[in-house]
């Protein structure tokens, strides 16, 4: 029998669980042996020049080795990330430590480092800085004006723009519906915040990072210290949570290979909680306007959306966002004509990077939502305006106006699975009944329908290494480093289907770039398609290269080999045999093999999600009260984690459909920079998560995988949102913006 498709525990969870994870707080390495402890300093204001920095007090307290400003850091700043339109203006560089300008509230100004860490927090209190305050620019309509500049040498805010609106795509459209929507600014907030260490070894630097992708960090450190590869090693082990934020390395992090060099000694960076809250890149913050337009029949003729991606202070990873969002703009929908706009510019605020998704929700949650408001304002059902307008099973492969090709699809099949597990129709029948009876409490059901680029980078594809140690046992290296996804069980489970050992006999290491130089980390839902492919691959090749060699010694035809219970038995001759141990032991060179395994495009899986809220008139409060799914991810290997990827990233998604957003007044001045203010879902305001499960195997690669990470998370966030609406909607409300707060939704209520 098959171990793929079968729910395997996570093999990961018993020594996480019981406290034997290592995390880079956790590490006893001998060469981090008396490392000192770095503590930022960080600005209070969100864009001022700085006039002084007074290290004098900081320097005199016990304990305190060094305190270092820009002025002492001889290294180069960040180039911009790639953007909308090529690179940013290259005058919007980041440096390590703020010269001469801060441009957000947390920005890294100076760097003590200390014997202990309380010492760093005392130091850190004395360091004074003089500033001269600028006006802030917090709000992107603002930031475009250009008025007041962050980077007056770069003459604009915009960091790229691409796409103009046409005068004639609505022409010939019956009804046309616009609308202006907020995909808020979110806080990824791991439950591990980001942390390095880094230590030298004579010309060689060693750092270890909580970072999703240990290779891409090397390539960075090394371009930023000019260092060949040989020179720099980066290593991550176990990893509390990214979501998308731990992509790439930081600038607090590169810091420390300059001070550990200076200062002879190793160093360590652990944040605080609100340091990360404010200093750790955000997500989403896109402004969109949505305009739709078709016929009366709830045909869709053309769409349109135009994005304006809030970058933050520098631009980063969140620059280039818009391009996915671009790429997916018409999601499901065969829309004959099909625009979008994008451009990016720089606010005095924490820069924006990726969050689970990364530009692909926000592409959904605008046209889920446009959906509904054409449904509305033609007065047909938004599941009968969504059924008739989704891609058709025969039209697959199906390229879409915004340049990609779907491999495969059951769009409609989808859709009518999760109407008919959630009872539609006597859904919508009670809320009827309550709008008649004039209830307070009123019902909202909202639905979406999304499909996902997964493995968007596919092009650099993914390396595994599989090898029988003389033991019988099995070393898998992967370049895929997990933080969370179950990696540990699901790459063990493919090396036990194709070599039949034990999974307690398969260990996978990851996140070394002197074991693994190649690999591209975990994001983008790329893992199991690419790493996991490339070590099935490996896996396969192991397995001929065993049979090859055990036919070989037996002195039999391979065709008369069969591979039981992890043995090579000849058939009808079950005494003789010969195990894995004995083939790795009696094989020079070693019994392995390595893969390199690349896909010629992405994937796209899909889904359809439908929530069941219900809104308290009076109050505004919302309880959610159902959440049904159905999510495609191709060839499903391990149920058990599928569903785990897929309850996280539903409540991610609800969470900043109802709760979550990162605020700021008008002087840049963050308003929910901690945990107390700042709101998570917790499982209180979550119902039990309704899951349905279809396969459509791509045949891009060899499990038939589809990414499942972010399905979530994508799906979730217009379902929920759409609810909230769809409950008030009799009541005149045509649209409330995320979060749906109380406050918020009192106030829909109030101004309808």
């Amino acid at each position: 029998m098959s171990i793929l498709g079968t729910r395997v525990e996570r093999r990961e969870d018993p020594r996480l669980l019981t406290v034997g994870g290592t995390y880079v707080d956790d590490l006893r390495e001998p060469a981090l042996q008396g490392a000192l402890h770095v503590t930022y300093v960080r600005s209070p204001l969100a864009h001022a020049r700085i006039l002084e920095i007074d290290t004098e007090q900081a320097r005199d307290l016990p304990g305190v080795v060094g305190v270092f400003t820009a002025e002492d850091v001889d290294l180069p700043p960040f180039r911009p990330n790639a953007g909308i339109s090529g690179r940013p203006p290259a005058a919007m560089v980041r440096p390590h430590l703020a010269r001469g300008t801060v441009r957000y509230v947390g920005e890294p100004v100076a760097v003590v480092v200390t014997e202990t860490r309380a010492q760093g927090e005392d130091a850190a209190e004395l360091v004074s800085v003089d500033y001269d305050p600028l006006t802030p620019v917090v709000d992107v309509d603002d930031a475009l004006r250009d008025e007041v500049l962050l980077f007056p040498e770069a003459g604009t805010n915009v960091t790229g723009s691409v796409g103009e609106p046409t005068d004639d795509l609505f022409d010939g459209c019956e009804v046309v519906v616009s609308r202006q929507i907020e995909n808020t600014r979110v806080a990824a907030a791991p439950l591990e915040v980001r942390t390095a260490a880094c230590a030298w070894d004579g010309d060689k630097v060693t750092l270890w990072l909580s970072n999703q992708n240990a290779q891409t960090c090397r390539d960075e450190v090394m371009a930023n210290l000019g260092l060949p590869r040989e020179q720099v090693r980066v290593i991550t082990p176990d990893v509390g949570g990214g979501f998308g934020a731990k992509i790439g390395v930081e600038q607090e992090a590169v810091l420390l290979t300059f001070l550990a060099k200076r200062l002879g000694r190793p160093v360590k960076w652990v944040e605080s909680r609100s340091e990360n809250l404010v200093a750790m890149t955000h997500g989403r913050a896109q402004r969109q306007r949505v305009t739709i337009g078709g016929r009366r029949d709830g045909t869709v003729l053309a769409y349109r959306l135009e994005i304006t991606q809030d970058v933050g202070a520098y631009p980063r990873l969140g620059a280039f966002l818009p391009m996915f969002t671009r790429m997916m703009v018409s999601g499901v929908y065969d829309i004959p004509k099909v625009e979008s706009v994008a451009r990016g510019v720089v606010t005095n605020t924490t820069p924006v990077g990726a969050y689970r998704g990364a530009g692909r929700p926000e592409a959904t949650a605008a046209v889920e939502r446009a959906m509904d408001l054409f449904a509305a304002e033609i007065g047909v059902d938004p599941a009968e305006v969504r059924r008739r307008n989704l891609v058709r099973p025969e039209q697959f492969p199906f390229t879409t106006p915004g340049g990609v090709t779907y491999d495969t699809g059951e769009y409609i099949k989808g859709l009518d699975a999760v109407l008919e597990a959630a009872d539609y129709t006597a859904l919508r029948e009670e809320q009827a009944k309550r709008r008649a009876e004039g209830a307070t409490r009123q019902l909202g059901i909202g639905l979406a329908s999304y499909v996902e680029i997964t493995a968007p980078n596919n092009t650099e594809g993914e390396t595994g290494h599989v090898e029988v140690r003389p033991d019988g046992s099995v070393l898998v290296l992967t370049g895929s480093s997990p933080h969370g996804q179950g990696h540990w069980t699901s790459y063990a489970m493919l090396v036990s289907e194709k070599l039949g050992i034990d999974l307690d006999r398969i260990e996978v290491v990851h996140g070394d770039t002197d074991l693994i130089p190649e690999g591209m980390g975990t994001m983008g839902s790329r893992s199991l398609q690419l790493g996991g492919s490339a070590v099935y691959r490996a896996a396969t090749d192991v397995l001929k290269k065993g049979r090859r060699l055990a036919a070989e010694l037996i002195e039999i035809d391979e065709a008369d080999l069969e591979l039981v219970d992890g043995s090579w038995r000849v058939r009808g001759t079950p005494n003789v045999a010969m195990s894995w141990a004995e083939l790795a032991q009696r094989t020079e060179g070693g019994l392995a093999a390595d893969v390199h395994f690349t896909e010629d495009r992405p994937t796209f899986p899909f889904g359809t999600h439908l929530a069941v809220v219900e809104v308290d008139t009076e109050t505004g409060k919302v309880d959610y009260l159902r959440h049904v799914s159905v999510d495609d991810a191709g060839t499903i290997i391990n149920p058990v984690l599928t569903e785990g990827q897929r309850h996280g990233g539903i409540a991610q998604g609800a969470a900043q459909a109802l709760l979550e957003e990162v605020t700021y007044d008008a002087d840049g001045n963050p308003q929910n920079a901690n945990l107390a203010d700042y709101a998570f879902i917790t499982a209180a305001e979550l119902p039990s998560f309704e899951l349905l499960t279809m396969e459509t195997p791509t045949t891009l690669n060899p499990l038939g995988a589809k990414g499942i990470g972010e399905a979530g998370t994508i799906g979730a966030t217009p379902a929920v949102q759409n609810a909230v609406v769809d409950a008030l909607s009799h009541l005149g409300v045509t649209h409330i913006d995320m979060p749906a707060t109380p406050e918020r939704v009192w106030r829909a209520i109030n101004q309808a």
